[in-house]
């Protein structure tokens, strides 16, 4: 009797977390529909001879309805279906031919398969909406089972309205949130077996989107101290081989998926990487960069080709700098009550990238949701991220409209700039606020797993 009435505990706890996840699940695939919608007033109608959509000029900007997927319909031969990279190249002014896309290759095995069977740019949208979906489906229900209501930021909040398919994003996240759950909840296997699982999904969202690449650092050294607190072992007596092995199968995954391009045209492959060396920090960026640029200049100020090669420079290194500098503080916080904080110096490690890189498009806001969701980050700060998001997201589409139409943009930029600087101070606040934060507790057996492989103090 003593034993039955914990196992109902227990029986009834599992089943309310099995319907919760179902339920964000749910509502996820909701916001998708409601995503789809938005984008989809962009697109259909009339259609020219080659197949854009006469409505998406007129509705791109005033509508707030554009994405990349249906602007890159024309000018990277996905119209012609041209199998990505292998013929492809770079002109000397930056324009892409033969097929070359400006994102890593798994990325562009997407768009070329979200364009199998379409002749315009409605059908592209919808079939890479088709494409993208299940991505956003499995990062909820993984979302769900790690951090319980916590995940319905990520299921219905407005940033997967806004951007589920303005881009390719969502199998990327899907990858870095793939890396966590391994090694939170396949607690089953060792350490060193889930740190190279993890390794190989965080390489794979490299090869989609680069960022997940930087999180194979503090995943690594993770398992090199075995997800324990700080016990005064010697070097020796800790992981090194599995944190070796980690770091070997996250480098192995990422040259087995690129090395058919390389062989198959290595100018094609290249050239995805010269575009984004190339790329200014220009009004389409929405950086620091541009918006600094502004504040110390003025308005009207030309950028120089100085402060271009300026910035080229110097954003690497104050990306790289910040890294380094997470890691330094995540293992700080590697001390005889915590483990090494591996999802807080990688949160850290994302926001510093976000800070000073020289674009900063608006749909990398669902980059940082995941981390919003796992980490117990105060609800106030996610508030103030998702009001400077929506300020920029929306904000910078009517700026473009207010300027094409020649009417007044003073209130537009003002918007678009309180967004910017916001986002800056939040980012930087932050960037502390993850190395620190644990776990959302959830009220569940789980919560005690994620407390040990995510809890720095």
């Amino acid at each position: 009797m003593t034993t039955a009435v914990p196992q109902q505990h227990s029986a009834r706890r599992a089943a309310t977390a099995t319907a919760l996840t179902f339920l964000i699940v749910l509502l996820c695939g909701l916001t998708l529909a409601l995503a789809y919608a938005n984008k989809a007033r962009c697109a259909g109608g009339a259609i020219d001879e080659s197949g854009r959509s006469l409505i998406f000029e007129e509705r791109k900007d005033t509508a707030v309805c554009y994405s990349d997927i249906q602007f890159l319909w024309l000018g990277r031969d996905i119209d012609n279906h041209v199998f990505p990279y292998v013929d492809g190249a770079i002109t000397d002014d930056g324009a892409l031919t033969g097929g070359a896309v400006e994102y890593p290759v798994l990325s562009g095995l997407l768009m070329w398969a979200g364009a199998i069977g379409a002749t315009n740019d409605a059908d592209f949208l919808w079939h890479s909406a088709l494409l993208l979906t299940p991505f956003a489906l499995l990062t909820a229900w993984m979302l769900a089972r790690m951090a319980g209501p916590a995940a319905l930021l990520w299921a219905i909040g407005p940033p997967l309205v806004l951007y589920a398919f303005h881009n390719w994003e969502l199998p990327v996240v899907c990858t870095a949130v793939a890396a966590v759950y391994v090694m939170t909840m396949l607690t089953g296997l060792s350490v060193r077996t889930r740190g190279i699982i993890a390794g190989v999904l965080l390489a794979l969202g490299f090869c989609l989107k680069i960022y997940p690449g930087i999180f194979v650092l503090p995943l690594a050294f993770y398992v090199l101290t075995e997800g324990a607190p700080r016990d005064g072992r010697r070097l020796r007596e800790l992981d090194v081989a599995g944190a070796a092995q980690t770091l070997l199968a996250a480098m192995a995954t990422v040259v087995a998926v690129n090395l058919p391009f390389v062989l198959a045209g290595v100018e094609g492959w290249r050239a995805s990487i010269t575009f984004q060396q190339m790329r200014q920090a220009d009004i389409t960026t929405n950086s620091i960069w541009y918006w600094g640029h502004q504040a110390l200049f003025g308005r009207t100020a030309e950028t120089s080709a100085s402060w271009h090669t300026m910035v080229s420079v110097v954003s690497p290194l104050l990306i790289f700098a910040s890294f380094a500098f997470a890691l330094w503080l995540g293992y700080r916080r590697w001390t005889p009550a915590s483990a090494f904080p591996w999802v807080g110096v990688s949160g850290a490690m994302l926001a510093g990238f976000l800070l000073f890189h020289k674009v900063h498009s608006p749909q990398y806001t669902l980059w940082i949701i995941p981390f919003l969701v796992l980490l117990e980050v105060p609800w106030t700060l996610v508030a103030g991220y998702l009001i400077a998001d929506i300020a920029v997201g929306v904000g910078v589409f009517r700026y473009f409209a207010a300027m094409g139409e020649g009417k007044n943009v003073h209130l537009m930029e003002g918007i678009v700039q309180f967004g910017v600087w916001t986002r800056v101070v939040l980012l930087v606040i932050l960037f502390f606020v993850f190395l620190r934060a644990g776990p959302r507790r959830t009220g569940r057996r789980v919560s005690g797993q994620l407390r040990r492989e995510l809890q720095p103090a």
